[in-house]
């Protein structure tokens, strides 16, 4: 089940990478980005009043709560600023100026982050088989960032600073996650991050709405542009968060990183399948080694995550 979660969610978010770019073609990256969270929270907030109303009484006080504690208020704060404002607004903003290559290899610092970041905070123990792992999927991005093209030009500069805070800001979202991953059960732990998210994200949504309503921006947009953003925020938000928390209830946060080596590869999987693009030597190369890292970390002792999984605070 984990194994198959986790593959959904990759997928999602492989394609959120493909339908970001057609979307950035009908809406500026300021308003796809404030649209998504708005619509994301919207789209929770059905999910969880259901989900409330279905919860046998007495559940939450033997389980996971599924009620909002006051005392985690500023937790779930930093979370919705940090995993639904700042890294999806980033992602947006970045994808917008920035080459396939150099997202690629950007996003693929992000379980290195993770790692580091759980590290720090006492949640993860270090081993060399995990470093080496991370090491050789890590090398796998480079080869298939490299076939774009690495240098820091002055066009692409302005993209890949703003998709590395997306992706440190992801990271630490990823580690405080853990923290209260068991105290909540998966719906309200999203649902609670998405309506912080929205209410941070309101204000510029907000004038997103008035800009686009004085210039009629509203009947530029085809239903490409729409879907697109209908997919952003239903799947690659909703459906794909949902699963990322359930799975970090039962796995290490450097563990559940490391499967983001394998948004390289799916994307350019996907890139050959939709949109022509050819298989080349870096593919090959690179994706393989993306492979054969995010196997050995896999194939690592199991004793650190359930040590990490007992961690409360």
């Amino acid at each position: 089940m984990l194994a198959f979660l986790v593959a959904v969610m990759v997928a999602c978010w492989s394609l959120n990478f493909i339908f970001g770019k057609v979307a950035l073609r009908y809406w500026s990256p300021l308003a796809l980005a404030a649209f998504r969270v708005e619509l994301a929270g919207l789209i929770m907030l059905p999910i969880y009043l259901l989900f409330r109303s279905r919860k046998p009484p007495g559940a939450a006080a033997e389980g996971p709560r599924a009620g909002f504690d006051r005392r985690d208020f500023w937790t779930f704060a930093q979370l919705g600023f940090l995993g639904v404002g700042v890294n999806q607004i980033c992602f947006t903003i970045g994808l917008n100026y920035t080459t396939v290559g150099h997202s690629a290899l950007i996003i693929g610092m992000g379980p290195i982050l993770i790692m580091l970041l759980a590290r720090l905070q006492g949640l993860e123990a270090l081993t060399v088989k995990k470093l080496l792992g991370m090491a050789i999927a890590f090398g796998g991005v480079i080869v298939l960032a490299s076939e774009h093209g690495l240098s820091l030009r002055s066009g692409t500069l302005r993209g890949d600073l703003i998709t590395f805070v997306g992706a440190l800001a992801f990271a630490l979202y990823t580690v405080q996650g853990k923290k209260v991953a068991g105290e909540y059960d998966t719906i309200s732990m999203n649902a609670f991050n998405y309506f912080f998210g929205a209410v941070l994200v309101l204000p510029l949504a907000a004038y997103q709405v008035l800009r686009l309503g004085r210039t009629t921006g509203w009947s530029a947009v085809p239903w490409q542009g729409w879907a697109a953003l209908v997919y952003m925020a239903g799947f690659a938000s909703v459906l794909a968060y949902l699963i990322y928390f359930w799975v970090l209830r039962h796995m290490t946060a450097a563990r559940l990183g490391a499967f983001g080596y394998l948004h390289p590869v799916l994307t350019t999987v996907m890139g050959i399948v939709l949109l022509g693009e050819k298989l080349t030597r870096h593919v090959v190369v690179g994706g393989g080694l993306v492979l054969a890292g995010v196997y050995l970390i896999e194939s690592g002792p199991r004793e650190n995550q359930l040590k990490a999984n007992s961690i409360k605070e």
